[in-house]
């Protein structure tokens, strides 16, 4: 939203906003140094200068007293994504990122690529791209790339925000359960998705995961050209040689070999969507490769924050299940023979039911040490509904792997400090701040 309040004034609209915690940065100095007067909480008198246009975040329902003011005097309105669809995709060459994982790196791998080859892309990613500075950037260029979330738009339009998006080429990395709290079931998911494919031009492109089984039912369409990615047999653009190594992935694609500084199984299907795409979009090869060699990192994809006394600290945006264990997964080759830890803050409108009871512990037990946190604003959702901390903890434990479910940063803090060991590698996996535990970690064993 700040991104593209910040390319509306660069059209020349006047441009305001309001939120209700705007005061503390990145946003309040991202949106200050633009001169962007932003206004602190919610009120009717925020709309009294009349605006011509009041775009709604999808944050945002009814009882709020702003949207009531725009229902009640009829004022023009929309939602971010009809904002992006109308103003800055239309006309555009649109590369929409889908899928339950890896949205964003494989976004800002694309972007990258696009920008190694001198095109200037547009982007939308959710998230920080080391190589690009920035989550958004609208330029002239023909090409927009951006992360098709399947989360709702507003609470007038219940769709999936990336049916706006106006795909050319989609890109499905994957597709499981996930967002408990709008969708009832994978069916649910499905249908959303299946929504968005028959979005695509015919003169279009659809690239899906051929490997995920969840996709499968949606990929017979004749309205236009599909092409499967993965590692299996069916797959038409298929990896072969794969190499996994601690700071190197290689594989093969069609007589060309490729090395991305990524980690993992997982980051090498990200890639195979990335070079279907871009070779799909008339780039080069060795440019593709160019931009892999350059690509740094994507923050809180596992991201090292520190290492002190021999610990070494990082900070992890999974929140699902397999976004979990493909983490721990490539963690182990990342930092072969070293004892790992999982600390993992169950925050997420879906892990915070019961739905992924059992797979969190497949997930979790990857881990030679595991460290759950209190689970989030359980007050908001049905008893009955709850994810069962004590159950996990039995179940872990099960496992044979040591397991403690702690209420608080301190405690979780406390704990890491007294067991940990040099050459320990603490993976902190959690969609919010988690209470600033990585540098708080890392400054208490620096005491």
């Amino acid at each position: 939203m700040a991104s593209a309040a910040v390319a509306m004034q660069e059209r020349g609209f006047e441009v305001t906003g309001s939120d209700q915690d705007v005061i503390y940065p990145p946003m309040s100095t991202f949106l200050a140094d633009r001169s962007i007067r932003v206004i602190a909480g919610y009120s009717e008198s925020n709309l009294s200068h009349k605006p011509d246009l009041v775009v709604v975040g999808n944050a945002i329902s009814r009882g709020n007293p702003e949207v009531e003011a725009v229902l009640d005097r009829k004022l023009r309105y929309c939602s971010l994504p009809e904002l992006l669809k109308d103003v800055f995709i239309r006309g555009k060459r649109s590369l929409v990122v889908s899928g339950t994982h890896g949205k964003t790196t494989t976004a800002s791998l694309l972007t990258w690529v696009f920008e190694t080859a001198g095109l200037n892309p547009s982007f939308l990613i959710g998230g920080i791209s080391a190589n690009l500075g920035q989550g958004a950037r609208f330029t002239d260029s023909d090409w927009f790339i951006i992360e098709g979330d399947e989360y709702d738009t507003a609470f007038f339009d219940k769709r999936s925000k990336f049916v706006h998006y106006l795909p050319e080429v989609l890109v499905v990395n994957n597709l499981e359960f996930d967002h408990a709290d709008i969708f009832p079931s994978l069916v649910d998911i499905q249908l959303s998705f299946r929504r968005l494919i028959n979005l695509i031009p015919r003169s279009g492109l659809l690239l899906a995961n051929g490997d995920e089984p969840a996709l499968a039912p949606l990929l017979d369409v004749r309205h236009c050209p599909v092409k499967r990615f993965g590692l299996g047999e069916v797959n038409e653009i298929r990896a072969s040689g794969l190499i996994l190594r601690e700071t190197v992935s290689e594989f093969e694609l069609g007589g060309t070999r490729f090395r991305l500084p990524l980690i993992g199984e997982f980051n090498v299907r990200n890639a195979l969507a990335v070079v279907a795409c871009a070779r799909h979009c008339g780039l080069a090869d060795s440019v593709i490769q160019k931009a892999f060699d350059t690509f740094l990192s994507v923050k809180r994809r596992m991201e090292v924050r520190g290492e002190v006394r021999g610990i070494t600290v990082i900070d992890d945006f999974g929140h699902h299940p397999t976004a979990i264990r493909e983490t721990l997964r490539a963690l182990r080759v990342k930092f072969p023979g070293r004892r790992i830890w999982a600390v993992f803050e169950p925050r997420s409108n879906t892990t915070r039911r019961n739905v992924f009871q059992e797979e969190l512990v497949d997930a979790l037990e990857r881990a030679d040490r595991v460290v759950v946190a209190e689970v989030a604003r359980l007050e908001q959702l049905p008893a009955g509904d709850w994810l069962n901390p004590d159950k996990l903890m039995q179940d872990l434990r099960l496992t044979g792997k040591p397991a403690s479910y702690l209420p608080t940063v301190e405690s979780i803090i406390e704990h890491i400090v007294a067991d940990a060991i040099p050459g320990d590698v603490v993976c902190v996996f959690s969609n919010g701040g988690f209470g600033d535990i990585h540098r708080r970690l890392l400054q208490k064993l620096i005491d």
